[in-house]
């Protein structure tokens, strides 16, 4: 195997999304980030301690990569909140569904949006479209907004276009769907037992409805033996990303894996192996989303693959030209300046004003629900 080093000539990198340790530009990710030439990096709450400091922290990102780059955070409100300490609690999805207000649907993705401009990033990796079943309330608890699959795709079409409007693309997720999966897969492999039928009358709803809406789709790491006679997980299935969400939902975004480091698919493949079989299956954009050892890892197993196999290269080829074209219909919205204290200040309140919109109108329909009829 080749060292990183001498290959970043290949279109390898474009199919990563990065994630890595610190507040700043190490000097070890400014090589890595040369190197690679990933299409993205991601960051979480380790990165994010202060809004000047984030949007540097980006900005160096980007100057270090010769293409536009995706800037990614996983920002739903609730218990997946990115922002908490530096603008404030967003309310999760589950919340703002009760008050039952298209209008505050949408206000949800604009305010999120609005941060993640203010912050520098371009992409968030929401909304989540897994139906409310029982099975899965212990691990989803407010992140999925019901059972119902035509109210699924009646929030999620409010909340991307909120993001839209302020420059932010989203990504549905959990394709095919964990609402029946009662295992977290950051730790464990879920295995959902429905049948494909059951499946495409209930979780894959929302991705048939939304399939011209959704710019991303993020692949989850659960197993559906009835449907793939097997134990691998869905981001690894060609059966799950080419057969289905290609071709008979007609899909034409970018296709996501979820973090290639959760147990979920490192109960069946190294990290390695993770990011080859994804890519095999038809997928775009590997997420490796923690640890250096596991990015390069990855990287440069795939672009071993890439030098030995040409049915594999053409592959590759193939998603690096869609990411490539997709940037370019994109226009990825130019980054903002840093912003001022003065604009944090302002998010946080309006941020703060709508959370107690929300409360107040759960409130109101609790009070309703319980008056004598």
């Amino acid at each position: 195997m080749k060292a990183a080093s001498k290959v970043s000539a290949s279109p390898v990198g474009k199919l990563f999304i990065i994630g890595f340790a610190g507040t700043d530009l190490s000097p070890e990710l400014a090589s890595l980030l040369v190197r690679m030439q990933p299409a993205g990096v991601i960051l979480f709450a380790r990165n994010i301690v202060q809004a000047q400091q984030t949007h540097k922290l980006l900005e160096d990102c980007r100057t270090r990569v010769s293409e536009p780059l995706f800037t990614c955070v996983d920002l739903e409100g609730g218990r997946v909140d990115r922002f908490r300490g530096v603008i404030g609690a967003a309310p999760a999805a589950q919340d703002v569904f009760a008050t039952g207000e298209r209008k505050l649907f949408r206000k949800h993705g604009e305010i999120i949006g609005k941060s993640c401009r203010a912050l520098g990033f371009n992409v968030d990796l929401a909304p989540v479209l897994d139906l409310a079943f029982p099975a899965s309330r212990r691990v989803m608890s407010s992140r999925s907004v019901s059972i119902d699959p035509k109210e699924v795709v009646l929030y999620a079409r409010e909340f991307l276009g909120g993001l839209q409007a302020q420059g932010v693309i989203g990504a549905g997720k959990h394709f095919p769907g964990l609402g029946e999966g009662k295992l977290d897969s950051h730790h464990h492999l879920p295995v959902i037992k429905k049948t494909f039928d059951r499946l495409w009358q209930e979780d894959l709803v929302p991705y048939r409805i939304l399939k011209r809406e959704l710019p991303m789709v993020l692949v989850n790491h659960a197993s559906y033996p009835s449907v793939t006679r097997g134990s691998s997980p869905a981001s690894l299935s060609k059966k799950w990303i080419t057969d289905v969400l290609r071709r008979s939902l007609g899909y034409r975004g970018l296709i996501l894996s979820d973090d290639l480091e959760m147990g979920g698919v490192l109960k069946v493949a190294s990290i390695g192996e993770a990011a080859v079989e994804f890519v095999r299956a038809g997928g775009d954009l590997c997420l490796v989303c923690h640890e250096q050892e596991h990015v390069e890892n990855a990287f440069e197993t795939m672009v071993h693959e890439y030098e030995r196999k040409p049915k594999f290269r053409k592959r590759v080829a193939e998603s690096a030209r869609r990411v490539t074209d997709f940037k370019r219909k994109q226009k990825l919205a130019r980054p903002r300046p840093a912003p001022s204290a003065e604009m944090i200040g302002q998010l946080s309140r309006r941020l703060w004003e709508f959370s107690e919109q929300i409360r107040f109108k759960q409130l109101s329909y609790a009070t309703r629900s319980l008056e004598p009829r």
